[in-house]
């Protein structure tokens, strides 16, 4: 089986400035996941560094770079899943924690449990020696002047959320696994406590970025692999699941998926979704509707310091 890595940073308006960094962050990630692979790693590893690689990137919604909820803290959620035995571990609003997809994966090797939140999780985290840091380390200035500007009374809550690049990656490996992962710091000025889709398996799985609530209404997940199983392509699939999403509940969003046979896609209704994927040696890459940039895997990991 011929690897293959697909990653994102998020779907919605990615602002001009912005453009260079969020491309460079999804080439480093997919070029990171896709060397694991190449090396006869495997998928679950391969997008575990995808992920981290990204939430340590601030030009993500992840990581050190999370929004901040009402009390200018950031919570954040992540998931990690293993297609191989169907073994999935998942945190949510934790806080405090530079990697969180790192602890989604203690959760799930370490642990009978799917999900642990809040407390519990950082006492957790503790219990495992995985390191706390003072929240302030992941507030990034751009978060804090967004946290700000969306506490003025004529604020727009919605007009908020864009440029927020929440993180993902879906791999396949040389044994035909195929793993997932994804991490978020959710919306911007969020109620404390509130988790989207990416803490719930059933909801975000395998195919990521978009308005959580919305992927929760349509189960965008599910929604994807029926129309997969009727004989669509993940292309085709993806674009019908977004439609339906966009049409009932009025959600735009984007997805990343990988099939079995190692075909993928990387699809949104947004404006923009920074994506990367690495297939066969070549690096494809794009942030607007209709771009598909490519390089050669090996002259990129060169010139990307790997």
């Amino acid at each position: 089986m011929k690897p293959v890595i697909v990653v994102h940073g998020g779907a919605g308006r990615i602002f001009k400035e912005r453009e260079d960094g969020s491309r460079s962050g999804v080439i480093r990630a997919a070029l990171k996941g896709y060397s694991i692979l190449k090396q006869g790693g495997s998928a679950l590893d391969a997008v575990e560094q995808a992920v981290t690689l990204m939430e340590d990137d601030p030009h993500f919604n992840a990581g050190c770079g999370s929004v901040l909820n009402q009390k200018g803290e950031v919570e954040m959620d992540a998931i990690i899943m293993d297609g191989k035995n169907l073994a999935s571990g998942a945190v949510s609003a934790v806080k405090c924690i530079a990697n969180p997809i790192k602890l989604a994966r203690l959760v799930m090797e370490k642990t009978e449990h799917m999900l642990l939140t809040d407390y519990g999780a950082q006492c957790f985290a503790k219990a495992m020696g995985v390191p706390e840091i003072p929240g302030e380390k992941l507030i990034t200035e751009r978060s804090r002047e967004r946290w700000i500007k969306n506490l003025e009374p004529d604020s727009n809550p919605h007009k908020g959320q864009v440029d927020l690049g929440t993180v993902g990656a879906v791999a396949i490996d040389s044994e035909g696994n195929v793993a997932c992962a994804t991490s978020t710091g959710g919306l911007t000025n969020k109620l404390v406590g509130r988790v989207g889709d990416t803490g719930h398996l059933s909801y975000g799985f395998f195919f990521f970025p978009c308005h959580g609530e919305s992927i929760m209404k349509v189960v965008l997940a599910r929604l994807i692999l029926y129309h997969m199983e009727q004989g669509l392509s993940p292309e085709e699939a993806s674009d019908t699941a977004l439609n339906c999403m966009k049409t009932r509940v009025g959600g735009l969003g984007g997805v990343i998926v990988v099939s079995s046979s190692g075909d993928w896609a990387a699809r949104f209704s947004t404006k923009q979704m920074s994506w990367a994927t690495v297939k066969d040696d070549q690096l494809y890459y794009g942030i607007y509707t209709g771009e598909r940039l490519t390089k050669s895997f090996e002259e990129t990991l060169t010139s990307e310091g790997f």
